[in-house]
């Protein structure tokens, strides 16, 4: 018995499907206008091969900066089109000012300005397409979920929230405890009898096995899965799924276990890329201590009505393998700003005076922090450093808390560009599942990642 499953797009499909798209239609749009028009510029030529490459790789650097191939931006209409004129835009200049590899600046605007509107509108109709088409719930994944009915809600809210298209559509209820209750659920119900009936009927494309509890998967259920299987449906486990479509390790369900779900990455103890890692620093520290020396005579000056303080700020900070050192930073909030104790830090927290705040946006206040760099207390990427207050405090909740100190801390991080401030323990937990993520899968894709994603941070103001 095979069941014909529904067709969809996992995350890591759609943006393929993005990358490749945008080439092929871009490219497609500038070898028809080539031949149509004597248009002249961009030549498609066998020795020419360079200047195409230097295209795609610009489309995709400033799409990923501006956000082209976030599947939460690349599935809104008024989102897309600012990503896509942004990216555009940038890819345009670039090219056109970039000497020797691409073709000498044209004297005629209108050759400009075509070479523009072809990426433009190209890139804008073909990302309209994939809002209003595969965007669409025509493309989502129908999914039946077994766990204990008091999971439910939970479970569901977790994965269709940071997946649209992934539609959780039914539960079985493996909790044999409780198997009278009839309460209305989040999402409908399945008999145990009936999930082999209901996955088929459905065109159900996953079944995830969420239950922690064995005696709750019956003879019956258990030879309905194997059926299922055999007939070529997917059965995954339900970390497995949470790890690859939220990218954050579920330390809060699978609690002290987690260790078995936790293979650190080569990348922490692989050489070259230690070594790769740590000469970037190098380079990226004199780069940024040097732009921190430019802002510092505008920074004091202002800083003699706005803040009414001392220019640096230092605080200590839990590094690697639990070592304290003192973080530099430009100070941002108000003197005395802990009479009442220490607190979290808030989004809105009243104690950063308005100057402070435009330095935290634009990231400016962490410039000195490229010495704690260059001394080797942090490195550019990897978990925020904490102080020693709530990382004792959090440690006394969640033990497997100082497991992100077994890296270097960073500037920027897998949590930093993916999450908000941690105001809270709860909050905090959320920014750990990020940290060992990172930790987890280090890599120099996951580096470039955190980068583009930082530098976007930066253009957008969206600094905390």
């Amino acid at each position: 018995m095979f069941s014909k499953n529904k067709m969809h797009f996992e995350i890591s499909e759609r943006r393929i499907l993005l990358l490749v798209f945008d080439a092929v239609f871009v490219l497609s749009a500038l070898y028809l206008l080539s031949i149509i028009t004597d248009y002249g510029y961009f030549v498609f030529e066998q020795r020419h091969t360079l200047r195409i490459v230097l295209l795609v790789s610009y489309i995709y650097i400033f799409g990923l900066i501006f956000e082209m191939y976030n599947l939460q931006v690349a599935s809104n209409q008024l989102q897309i089109l600012q990503s896509v004129i942004f990216t555009a835009t940038a890819t345009g200049l670039a090219y056109l000012f970039t000497p020797i590899l691409s073709p000498e600046l044209p004297k005629q605007r209108l050759v400009i300005l075509t070479f523009y509107a072809a990426i433009t509108c190209t890139l804008l109709l073909w990302r309209l397409f994939y809002v209003y088409f595969l965007a669409s719930h025509r493309f989502s994944q129908n999914v039946v979920l077994i766990c204990d009915q008091n999971q439910v809600e939970e479970l569901v809210s977790g994965l269709e929230k940071v997946d649209p298209h992934y539609k959780i559509i039914g539960f079985v209820n493996s909790d044999s405890v409780s198997e009278e209750r009839s309460d209305s659920y989040y999402i409908k119900k399945i008999e145990k009898k009936n999930l082999e009936a209901f996955v088929v009927h459905n065109h159900v494309s996953e079944i995830v096995i969420a239950s922690q509890k064995t005696d709750g998967i019956t003879a019956d259920l258990y030879q309905q899965l194997l059926h299922l299987l055999e007939s070529g449906n997917v059965i995954r486990e339900y970390t497995q799924v949470y790890e690859s479509k939220t990218q954050r390790i579920p330390v809060h369900y699978i609690a002290r276990d987690f260790y078995r779900f936790f293979p650190f990455s080569r990348s922490n103890s692989n050489k070259l890329y230690l070594f790769l890692v740590r000469f970037l620093e190098y380079l990226f520290s004199i780069i940024g201590l040097a732009i921190c020396v430019v802002f510092i005579p505008f920074i004091f000056i202002i800083n003699l009505g706005a803040n009414k303080g001392s220019l640096f700020y230092t605080q200590e900070r839990v590094g690697k393998n639990g070592v304290v050192f003192k973080i530099y930073k430009f100070r941002t909030m108000v003197g005395n700003s802990e009479t009442n104790g220490v607190v979290f830090a808030t989004s809105n927290d009243t104690r950063v005076t308005p100057f402070g705040k435009m330095m935290r946006k634009s990231r400016i206040d962490e410039l000195p922090q490229f010495f704690n760099v260059l001394m080797g207390d942090m490195a550019v990427i990897g978990p925020r450093p904490e102080r020693p207050f709530f990382v004792e405090e959090i440690a006394q909740i969640m033990p497997f808390y100082e497991t992100r100190h077994v890296i270097k801390p960073g500037l920027t991080g897998w949590a930093q560009v993916n999450y908000s401030y941690g105001e809270s323990i709860d909050e905090s937990l959320i920014k750990l599942q990020y940290d060992l993520y990172y930790i987890k899968h280090r890599s120099i894709f996951l580096d470039l990642s955190i980068t583009f994603k930082t530098i976007t941070t930066v253009l957008f103001y969206r600094g905390q």
